[in-house]
Protein backbone atom coordinates (compact mmCIF):
# COMPACT_ATOMS: atom_id res chain seq x y z
CA UNK A 1 0.00 0.00 0.00
CA UNK A 2 2.78 2.87 0.90
CA UNK A 3 4.38 1.74 -2.24
CA UNK A 4 0.81 2.16 -4.56
CA UNK A 5 0.57 5.53 -2.87
CA UNK A 6 4.30 6.14 -2.87
CA UNK A 7 3.94 9.20 -5.38
CA UNK A 8 2.34 12.59 -5.44
CA UNK A 9 0.53 11.76 -8.12
CA UNK A 10 -1.24 9.12 -7.06
CA UNK A 11 -1.48 10.46 -3.64
CA UNK A 12 -3.27 13.94 -5.32
CA UNK A 13 -5.45 11.70 -7.66
CA UNK A 14 -6.50 9.60 -4.26
CA UNK A 15 -6.88 12.75 -2.25
CA UNK A 16 -8.79 14.12 -5.25
CA UNK A 17 -10.85 11.72 -5.57
CA UNK A 18 -12.49 11.27 -1.47
CA UNK A 19 -13.29 14.48 -1.76
CA UNK A 20 -14.99 14.73 -4.89
CA UNK A 21 -16.60 10.80 -3.38
CA UNK A 22 -17.46 13.44 0.15
CA UNK A 23 -18.99 15.78 -1.47
CA UNK A 24 -20.94 13.73 -3.72
CA UNK A 25 -22.25 11.53 -0.73
CA UNK A 26 -23.28 15.09 0.94
CA UNK A 27 -24.60 16.19 -2.03
CA UNK A 28 -26.74 13.54 -2.78
CA UNK A 29 -27.95 12.78 0.55
CA UNK A 30 -29.27 16.37 0.89
CA UNK A 31 -30.58 16.02 -2.19
CA UNK A 32 -32.64 13.04 -1.95
CA UNK A 33 -33.94 14.19 1.59
CA UNK A 34 -35.36 17.57 -0.23
CA UNK A 35 -37.08 16.03 -3.02
CA UNK A 36 -38.74 13.29 -0.55
CA UNK A 37 -39.32 16.27 1.89
CA UNK A 38 -41.02 18.22 -1.08
CA UNK A 39 -42.76 15.35 -2.45
CA UNK A 40 -44.14 13.96 0.96
CA UNK A 41 -45.27 17.86 1.30
CA UNK A 42 -46.95 18.18 -1.77
CA UNK A 43 -48.82 14.69 -0.89
CA UNK A 44 -49.67 15.62 2.38
CA UNK A 45 -50.94 19.24 0.77
CA UNK A 46 -53.17 17.01 -1.44
CA UNK A 47 -54.48 14.85 1.40
CA UNK A 48 -55.27 17.68 3.45
CA UNK A 49 -57.51 19.82 0.09
CA UNK A 50 -59.09 15.82 0.63
CA UNK A 51 -59.60 16.35 4.34
CA UNK A 52 -60.90 19.74 3.63
CA UNK A 53 -63.27 18.97 1.00
CA UNK A 54 -65.41 16.15 3.24
CA UNK A 55 -65.15 18.49 6.37
CA UNK A 56 -66.77 21.27 4.36
CA UNK A 57 -69.45 18.89 3.21
CA UNK A 58 -69.43 18.01 7.07
CA UNK A 59 -69.84 21.72 8.41
CA UNK A 60 -73.16 21.71 5.57
CA UNK A 61 -74.86 19.27 7.26
CA UNK A 62 -74.63 16.73 4.44
CA UNK A 63 -75.14 13.03 5.39
CA UNK A 64 -72.06 10.64 5.31
CA UNK A 65 -74.18 8.58 2.89
CA UNK A 66 -73.45 11.44 0.59
CA UNK A 67 -70.18 12.70 1.10
CA UNK A 68 -68.66 12.61 -2.39
CA UNK A 69 -65.03 12.27 -1.04
CA UNK A 70 -65.47 8.60 0.07
CA UNK A 71 -66.15 7.99 -3.69
CA UNK A 72 -62.29 8.82 -5.11
CA UNK A 73 -60.43 5.87 -5.68
CA UNK A 74 -57.02 7.20 -4.59
CA UNK A 75 -57.67 9.18 -1.50
CA UNK A 76 -58.90 6.88 1.12
CA UNK A 77 -60.70 8.72 3.76
CA UNK A 78 -61.91 7.73 7.57
CA UNK A 79 -64.41 10.28 9.46
CA UNK A 80 -64.35 9.24 13.10
CA UNK A 81 -66.05 11.12 15.93
CA UNK A 82 -64.61 12.18 19.12
CA UNK A 83 -64.48 8.88 20.95
CA UNK A 84 -62.45 7.55 18.25
CA UNK A 85 -65.18 5.44 16.94
CA UNK A 86 -65.40 5.44 12.60
CA UNK A 87 -67.95 6.71 11.50
CA UNK A 88 -67.76 6.39 7.66
CA UNK A 89 -64.93 5.16 5.21
CA UNK A 90 -64.04 5.01 1.73
CA UNK A 91 -66.10 2.11 0.23
CA UNK A 92 -63.01 0.17 -1.47
CA UNK A 93 -60.80 0.63 1.71
CA UNK A 94 -60.20 -2.68 3.30
CA UNK A 95 -57.11 -2.14 5.57
CA UNK A 96 -55.37 1.07 6.60
CA UNK A 97 -52.96 2.21 9.36
CA UNK A 98 -51.06 5.62 10.81
CA UNK A 99 -54.43 6.67 11.29
CA UNK A 100 -56.85 7.31 14.10
CA UNK A 101 -58.28 4.13 14.18
CA UNK A 102 -57.37 0.21 12.25
CA UNK A 103 -60.94 0.44 11.38
CA UNK A 104 -62.56 0.25 7.81
CA UNK A 105 -66.13 -0.71 8.88
CA UNK A 106 -68.51 2.30 10.18
CA UNK A 107 -70.05 1.31 13.58
CA UNK A 108 -74.08 0.14 12.73
CA UNK A 109 -76.30 3.67 13.14
CA UNK A 110 -80.32 4.31 12.79
CA UNK A 111 -80.39 6.20 10.01
CA UNK A 112 -84.07 8.62 8.84
CA UNK A 113 -84.78 8.90 5.76
CA UNK A 114 -82.53 12.02 5.46
CA UNK A 115 -79.66 10.43 6.20
CA UNK A 116 -79.22 11.37 9.50
CA UNK A 117 -77.81 9.44 12.53
CA UNK A 118 -80.87 8.97 14.76
CA UNK A 119 -77.85 7.86 17.56
CA UNK A 120 -77.34 11.70 18.57
CA UNK A 121 -81.06 12.93 19.29
CA UNK A 122 -81.11 16.94 20.33
CA UNK A 123 -81.05 15.71 24.37
CA UNK A 124 -77.85 13.48 23.61
CA UNK A 125 -76.07 16.15 21.12
CA UNK A 126 -76.80 19.07 24.21
CA UNK A 127 -75.23 16.68 26.48
CA UNK A 128 -72.54 16.53 24.19
CA UNK A 129 -72.01 20.05 23.93
CA UNK A 130 -72.25 20.37 28.01
CA UNK A 131 -69.48 17.93 27.97
CA UNK A 132 -67.44 20.03 25.97
CA UNK A 133 -68.01 23.08 27.31
CA UNK A 134 -66.70 21.49 30.47
CA UNK A 135 -63.46 20.31 28.84
CA UNK A 136 -60.56 22.44 28.47
CA UNK A 137 -59.96 21.98 24.31
CA UNK A 138 -57.21 22.82 22.46
CA UNK A 139 -59.16 24.81 19.99
CA UNK A 140 -62.57 26.01 20.28
CA UNK A 141 -64.90 25.81 17.35
CA UNK A 142 -68.36 26.86 16.47
CA UNK A 143 -71.24 24.71 14.69
CA UNK A 144 -70.13 24.50 11.20
CA UNK A 145 -66.63 25.74 11.75
CA UNK A 146 -63.19 23.81 10.70
CA UNK A 147 -60.58 23.72 12.42
CA UNK A 148 -57.00 25.45 10.68
CA UNK A 149 -54.08 23.65 9.83
CA UNK A 150 -54.20 19.81 9.60
CA UNK A 151 -52.15 16.84 11.31
CA UNK A 152 -49.88 14.66 9.47
CA UNK A 153 -48.95 11.14 9.93
CA UNK A 154 -47.20 8.11 7.72
CA UNK A 155 -49.17 4.93 7.13
CA UNK A 156 -50.66 1.93 4.68
CA UNK A 157 -53.82 1.46 3.66
CA UNK A 158 -54.95 -1.11 1.05
CA UNK A 159 -57.96 0.09 -1.45
CA UNK A 160 -59.94 -2.20 -4.35
CA UNK A 161 -56.54 -4.89 -3.59
CA UNK A 162 -54.36 -2.47 -3.94
CA UNK A 163 -51.83 -2.15 -1.04
CA UNK A 164 -49.62 1.66 -0.71
CA UNK A 165 -48.07 3.87 1.23
CA UNK A 166 -49.94 7.33 2.30
CA UNK A 167 -49.59 10.63 3.44
CA UNK A 168 -52.16 11.67 5.67
CA UNK A 169 -53.87 14.70 6.88
CA UNK A 170 -56.37 15.13 10.11
CA UNK A 171 -58.98 18.03 9.67
CA UNK A 172 -61.15 18.48 12.61
CA UNK A 173 -64.64 20.08 12.03
CA UNK A 174 -67.81 21.08 14.61
CA UNK A 175 -70.63 19.69 13.13
CA UNK A 176 -74.11 21.61 13.59
CA UNK A 177 -75.59 17.68 14.06
CA UNK A 178 -72.93 15.54 15.22
CA UNK A 179 -70.14 17.32 17.05
CA UNK A 180 -66.54 17.37 16.90
CA UNK A 181 -65.66 15.06 14.13
CA UNK A 182 -61.82 14.49 12.17
CA UNK A 183 -61.86 13.93 9.48
CA UNK A 184 -58.28 11.80 7.87
CA UNK A 185 -58.15 11.97 4.35
CA UNK A 186 -54.72 10.52 2.54
CA UNK A 187 -52.74 10.60 -0.83
CA UNK A 188 -50.32 8.18 -2.53
CA UNK A 189 -46.57 8.53 -1.92
CA UNK A 190 -45.79 6.10 -5.51
CA UNK A 191 -44.75 9.14 -6.77
CA UNK A 192 -42.36 9.99 -4.15
CA UNK A 193 -40.98 6.32 -3.78
CA UNK A 194 -40.28 6.55 -7.64
CA UNK A 195 -39.11 9.70 -7.91
CA UNK A 196 -36.44 9.36 -4.76
CA UNK A 197 -35.94 5.54 -6.11
CA UNK A 198 -34.49 6.97 -9.66
CA UNK A 199 -32.92 10.04 -8.29
CA UNK A 200 -30.79 6.83 -5.97
CA UNK A 201 -30.43 4.52 -8.97
CA UNK A 202 -29.12 7.43 -11.13
CA UNK A 203 -26.36 8.64 -8.17
CA UNK A 204 -25.63 4.87 -8.09
CA UNK A 205 -24.35 4.56 -11.73
CA UNK A 206 -23.53 8.21 -11.97
CA UNK A 207 -21.39 8.48 -9.18
CA UNK A 208 -18.67 6.11 -9.62
CA UNK A 209 -18.60 7.35 -13.38
CA UNK A 210 -18.05 10.80 -12.05
CA UNK A 211 -15.46 9.74 -9.26
CA UNK A 212 -13.65 7.85 -12.38
CA UNK A 213 -13.56 10.58 -14.37
CA UNK A 214 -12.20 12.58 -11.45
CA UNK A 215 -9.58 9.93 -11.04
CA UNK A 216 -8.85 10.02 -14.68
CA UNK A 217 -8.43 13.91 -15.07
CA UNK A 218 -6.58 14.55 -11.94
CA UNK A 219 -4.24 11.75 -12.68
CA UNK A 220 -3.18 13.25 -16.09
CA UNK A 221 -3.42 16.92 -14.98
CA UNK A 222 -0.79 15.87 -11.93
CA UNK A 223 1.42 13.89 -14.32
CA UNK A 224 1.52 16.88 -16.57
CA UNK A 225 2.53 19.32 -13.95
CA UNK A 226 4.73 17.02 -12.32
CA UNK A 227 6.61 16.73 -15.53
CA UNK A 228 9.09 19.22 -15.11
CA UNK A 229 9.98 18.46 -11.90
CA UNK A 230 10.84 14.78 -13.28
CA UNK A 231 12.88 16.16 -15.55
CA UNK A 232 14.46 18.44 -12.92
CA UNK A 233 15.24 15.55 -11.14
CA UNK A 234 16.73 13.16 -14.01
CA UNK A 235 18.65 16.18 -14.25
CA UNK A 236 20.16 16.21 -10.96
CA UNK A 237 20.97 12.75 -11.03
CA UNK A 238 23.17 13.33 -14.39
CA UNK A 239 24.51 16.10 -12.91
CA UNK A 240 25.37 13.72 -9.64
CA UNK A 241 26.72 11.08 -12.05
CA UNK A 242 28.89 13.38 -13.97
CA UNK A 243 29.96 15.71 -11.42
CA UNK A 244 30.07 18.57 -14.40
CA UNK A 245 28.53 21.22 -12.59
CA UNK A 246 28.30 23.13 -15.67
CA UNK A 247 24.72 21.51 -16.33
CA UNK A 248 21.70 23.35 -15.78
CA UNK A 249 18.07 21.95 -14.86
CA UNK A 250 15.53 22.55 -17.65
CA UNK A 251 12.89 25.58 -16.63
CA UNK A 252 9.87 24.95 -17.91
CA UNK A 253 8.15 28.77 -19.77
CA UNK A 254 5.75 29.66 -17.43
CA UNK A 255 5.22 31.08 -13.94
CA UNK A 256 4.25 28.71 -11.49
CA UNK A 257 6.43 26.85 -8.70
CA UNK A 258 7.92 24.41 -10.66
CA UNK A 259 9.17 27.06 -12.27
CA UNK A 260 10.57 28.54 -9.78
CA UNK A 261 11.85 25.90 -8.13
CA UNK A 262 13.75 25.07 -11.55
CA UNK A 263 15.28 29.01 -11.38
CA UNK A 264 16.31 28.23 -7.71
CA UNK A 265 18.13 24.76 -8.24
CA UNK A 266 19.71 26.29 -11.10
CA UNK A 267 21.01 29.66 -9.04
CA UNK A 268 22.39 26.68 -6.42
CA UNK A 269 23.54 24.78 -9.24
CA UNK A 270 25.37 27.93 -10.16
CA UNK A 271 26.69 29.24 -6.44
CA UNK A 272 28.17 25.43 -6.08
CA UNK A 273 30.10 25.56 -9.12
CA UNK A 274 31.52 29.09 -8.15
CA UNK A 275 32.19 27.51 -4.69
CA UNK A 276 34.02 24.33 -6.54
CA UNK A 277 35.63 26.56 -8.53
CA UNK A 278 37.02 29.09 -6.42
CA UNK A 279 38.17 25.98 -4.02
CA UNK A 280 40.51 24.34 -6.69
CA UNK A 281 41.25 27.73 -7.87
CA UNK A 282 42.33 28.43 -3.41
CA UNK A 283 43.92 24.24 -3.58
CA UNK A 284 46.18 25.48 -6.48
CA UNK A 285 46.79 29.24 -5.91
CA UNK A 286 47.76 27.57 -2.30
CA UNK A 287 50.31 24.64 -3.90
CA UNK A 288 51.64 26.99 -5.70
CA UNK A 289 53.10 29.63 -2.98
CA UNK A 290 53.94 26.81 -0.51
CA UNK A 291 56.19 25.53 -3.35
CA UNK A 292 57.96 28.40 -3.23
CA UNK A 293 59.35 28.94 0.37
CA UNK A 294 59.40 25.33 0.69
CA UNK A 295 62.20 25.26 -2.24
CA UNK A 296 64.08 28.13 -1.18
CA UNK A 297 64.50 26.17 2.37
CA UNK A 298 65.12 22.81 1.31
CA UNK A 299 67.94 24.65 -1.07
CA UNK A 300 69.20 26.14 1.41
CA UNK A 301 69.32 22.89 4.12
CA UNK A 302 71.00 20.70 1.18
CA UNK A 303 73.88 23.79 0.35
CA UNK A 304 74.82 23.83 4.61
CA UNK A 305 74.36 19.86 4.32
CA UNK A 306 77.58 20.01 1.43
CA UNK A 307 78.51 23.33 2.29
CA UNK A 308 78.07 24.27 5.93
CA UNK A 309 80.12 27.36 5.67
CA UNK A 310 77.56 28.59 2.81
CA UNK A 311 74.58 28.02 5.23
CA UNK A 312 72.28 31.56 5.08
CA UNK A 313 70.83 31.24 8.07
CA UNK A 314 68.76 34.55 8.26
CA UNK A 315 67.40 33.30 4.53
CA UNK A 316 66.58 30.11 6.18
CA UNK A 317 64.19 31.63 8.93
CA UNK A 318 62.93 33.70 7.00
CA UNK A 319 61.23 31.80 4.11
CA UNK A 320 60.50 29.18 7.63
CA UNK A 321 58.39 32.29 8.82
CA UNK A 322 57.02 33.03 5.56
CA UNK A 323 55.98 29.31 5.20
CA UNK A 324 54.65 29.59 8.93
CA UNK A 325 52.49 33.07 8.12
CA UNK A 326 51.22 31.30 4.87
CA UNK A 327 49.83 28.52 6.82
CA UNK A 328 48.43 30.54 9.65
CA UNK A 329 46.04 32.59 6.60
CA UNK A 330 45.41 28.91 5.08
CA UNK A 331 44.12 27.67 8.00
CA UNK A 332 42.15 30.96 9.25
CA UNK A 333 40.32 30.89 5.84
CA UNK A 334 39.35 27.22 5.59
CA UNK A 335 38.02 28.27 9.15
CA UNK A 336 36.19 31.05 7.31
CA UNK A 337 35.06 29.12 4.73
CA UNK A 338 33.56 25.81 6.99
CA UNK A 339 31.34 28.58 8.34
CA UNK A 340 33.24 29.62 11.99
CA UNK A 341 31.08 31.94 13.85
CA UNK A 342 33.27 34.58 15.64
CA UNK A 343 32.82 34.38 19.64
CA UNK A 344 30.06 36.86 20.96
CA UNK A 345 32.21 38.72 23.66
CA UNK A 346 32.82 42.81 23.09
CA UNK A 347 35.42 44.68 21.68
CA UNK A 348 36.71 47.77 21.93
CA UNK A 349 37.80 48.94 18.61
CA UNK A 350 39.77 52.30 19.37
CA UNK A 351 41.71 50.37 22.13
CA UNK A 352 42.69 47.78 19.92
CA UNK A 353 43.16 49.52 16.85
CA UNK A 354 45.67 51.69 19.89
CA UNK A 355 46.84 48.20 20.86
CA UNK A 356 47.96 46.93 16.82
CA UNK A 357 49.53 50.51 16.12
CA UNK A 358 51.61 50.53 18.88
CA UNK A 359 54.68 48.66 17.16
CA UNK A 360 54.51 50.14 14.14
CA UNK A 361 56.28 53.02 13.03
CA UNK A 362 54.20 56.53 11.38
CA UNK A 363 50.96 55.27 12.12
CA UNK A 364 48.43 57.71 14.12
CA UNK A 365 45.47 56.81 15.66
CA UNK A 366 42.54 59.10 16.44
CA UNK A 367 39.96 57.21 17.96
CA UNK A 368 36.37 57.31 19.88
CA UNK A 369 35.79 54.45 22.60
CA UNK A 370 33.05 52.16 20.07
CA UNK A 371 32.25 48.31 21.23
CA UNK A 372 31.50 45.67 18.89
CA UNK A 373 30.19 41.78 19.50
CA UNK A 374 32.73 39.65 17.81
CA UNK A 375 36.33 37.60 18.01
CA UNK A 376 38.71 40.11 19.37
CA UNK A 377 41.50 37.96 17.46
CA UNK A 378 39.92 38.09 13.93
CA UNK A 379 39.10 41.96 14.81
CA UNK A 380 42.75 42.33 15.51
CA UNK A 381 43.58 40.38 12.22
CA UNK A 382 41.49 42.43 10.36
CA UNK A 383 43.58 45.55 11.60
CA UNK A 384 46.95 43.83 11.57
CA UNK A 385 46.72 43.10 8.12
CA UNK A 386 45.08 46.59 6.87
CA UNK A 387 48.11 48.58 8.62
CA UNK A 388 50.16 45.64 6.97
CA UNK A 389 49.01 46.30 3.63
CA UNK A 390 49.09 50.00 4.14
CA UNK A 391 53.05 50.30 5.66
CA UNK A 392 53.63 48.35 2.30
CA UNK A 393 51.95 51.86 0.17
CA UNK A 394 52.14 54.51 2.36
CA UNK A 395 55.41 57.23 1.83
CA UNK A 396 54.93 59.00 4.96
CA UNK A 397 52.14 58.38 7.34
CA UNK A 398 49.44 56.38 8.07
CA UNK A 399 46.19 57.33 9.73
CA UNK A 400 43.63 54.88 11.65
CA UNK A 401 40.18 56.47 12.99
CA UNK A 402 37.66 55.00 14.82
CA UNK A 403 33.93 56.36 14.94
CA UNK A 404 30.78 55.81 15.15
CA UNK A 405 28.34 56.48 12.35
CA UNK A 406 24.37 55.55 13.40
CA UNK A 407 24.26 52.40 14.10
CA UNK A 408 27.70 51.58 12.53
CA UNK A 409 31.38 51.43 14.21
CA UNK A 410 33.61 52.98 12.04
CA UNK A 411 37.30 51.85 11.24
CA UNK A 412 39.65 53.94 8.69
CA UNK A 413 43.23 52.97 7.69
CA UNK A 414 44.39 55.50 4.99
CA UNK A 415 47.99 56.38 3.89
CA UNK A 416 49.37 58.63 1.79
CA UNK A 417 50.56 56.40 -0.96
CA UNK A 418 49.43 55.70 -4.92
CA UNK A 419 46.36 54.71 -3.64
CA UNK A 420 44.31 51.88 -5.72
CA UNK A 421 42.86 52.13 -9.01
CA UNK A 422 38.92 52.68 -9.13
CA UNK A 423 38.77 49.49 -11.43
CA UNK A 424 40.61 47.49 -8.74
CA UNK A 425 38.90 47.95 -5.85
CA UNK A 426 37.10 44.69 -5.95
CA UNK A 427 39.69 42.70 -7.09
CA UNK A 428 42.24 43.31 -4.61
CA UNK A 429 39.87 41.54 -2.10
CA UNK A 430 40.23 38.62 -4.32
CA UNK A 431 42.70 35.59 -2.75
CA UNK A 432 45.71 35.41 -4.04
CA UNK A 433 45.91 39.07 -6.01
CA UNK A 434 48.84 41.10 -6.09
CA UNK A 435 48.37 44.36 -7.91
CA UNK A 436 51.92 44.88 -8.64
CA UNK A 437 53.56 42.26 -10.79
CA UNK A 438 57.02 43.15 -10.24
CA UNK A 439 56.84 43.32 -6.57
CA UNK A 440 58.73 40.46 -5.24
CA UNK A 441 56.82 37.64 -3.45
CA UNK A 442 58.69 38.63 0.00
CA UNK A 443 57.97 42.17 -0.17
CA UNK A 444 54.26 41.41 -1.37
CA UNK A 445 53.06 38.49 0.95
CA UNK A 446 50.74 36.00 -0.57
CA UNK A 447 48.23 38.10 -1.35
CA UNK A 448 45.68 36.61 1.19
CA UNK A 449 45.73 39.56 3.83
CA UNK A 450 42.98 41.97 2.23
CA UNK A 451 41.18 38.35 1.32
CA UNK A 452 40.97 36.91 5.02
CA UNK A 453 40.13 41.14 6.33
CA UNK A 454 36.97 41.07 3.96
CA UNK A 455 35.65 37.32 5.26
CA UNK A 456 36.03 37.98 8.98
CA UNK A 457 34.26 41.62 8.33
CA UNK A 458 31.75 39.69 6.66
CA UNK A 459 31.56 36.46 9.08
CA UNK A 460 31.24 39.16 11.75
CA UNK A 461 27.92 41.11 10.00
CA UNK A 462 29.82 44.16 8.29
CA UNK A 463 31.73 44.85 5.71
CA UNK A 464 35.36 45.97 4.23
CA UNK A 465 35.63 48.43 1.34
CA UNK A 466 38.50 50.57 -0.32
CA UNK A 467 38.42 53.91 -1.57
CA UNK A 468 40.29 57.22 -1.64
CA UNK A 469 42.04 58.81 0.89
CA UNK A 470 42.58 62.32 1.41
CA UNK A 471 46.01 62.78 1.23
CA UNK A 472 45.98 60.85 -1.85
CA UNK A 473 46.54 57.53 -1.22
CA UNK A 474 44.09 54.21 -0.18
CA UNK A 475 41.18 54.20 2.43
CA UNK A 476 40.09 51.14 3.83
CA UNK A 477 37.09 51.45 5.91
CA UNK A 478 35.75 48.92 8.09
CA UNK A 479 31.88 48.98 9.16
CA UNK A 480 30.82 46.59 11.93
CA UNK A 481 27.23 46.34 14.03
CA UNK A 482 27.40 48.33 17.30
CA UNK A 483 27.32 45.95 20.32
CA UNK A 484 23.61 44.99 21.02
CA UNK A 485 22.15 46.08 17.68
CA UNK A 486 19.63 44.27 15.94
CA UNK A 487 21.84 42.96 12.56
CA UNK A 488 23.64 40.39 15.26
CA UNK A 489 27.15 39.68 14.75
CA UNK A 490 27.69 36.84 12.26
CA UNK A 491 26.03 35.82 8.85
CA UNK A 492 26.47 32.61 7.42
Amino acid sequence: MSRLFGSVRSRATLGATLVVAVALVAAGTALLLSLRANLTGEAGTRAERSAQAVASELAARTPLGKLSGLDAEDTPVQIVDEDGVLLAASEDLERISGTGTSEVTPAPTRSDEDGRDDRDGPDHRDDDRDDRGDRDDDESLEPGEIAQGASYTNGTATVDGDTEDYRFAAVEVETPDRGRLTVHAGAPLAAEHSAVGTALTAMLIGFPLLLGVVAGVTWLVTGRALRPVEGIRREMAAITASEDLRRRVPEPATHDEVARLARTTNATLAALETSVERQRRFVADASHELRSPIASLRTQLEVAAAHPELLDLDGAVEDTVRLQNLAADLLLLARLDAGERPAGTRVDLAALAREEAAERRRVTVEAEPVEVSGSRGQLGRVLANLLDNAERHARERITVTVRREGGEAVVGVADDGEGVAEADRERIFERFVRLDAARSRDDGGAGLGLAIARDVAVRHGGTLTAGAAPAGGALFELRLPLAGSDRGTARP
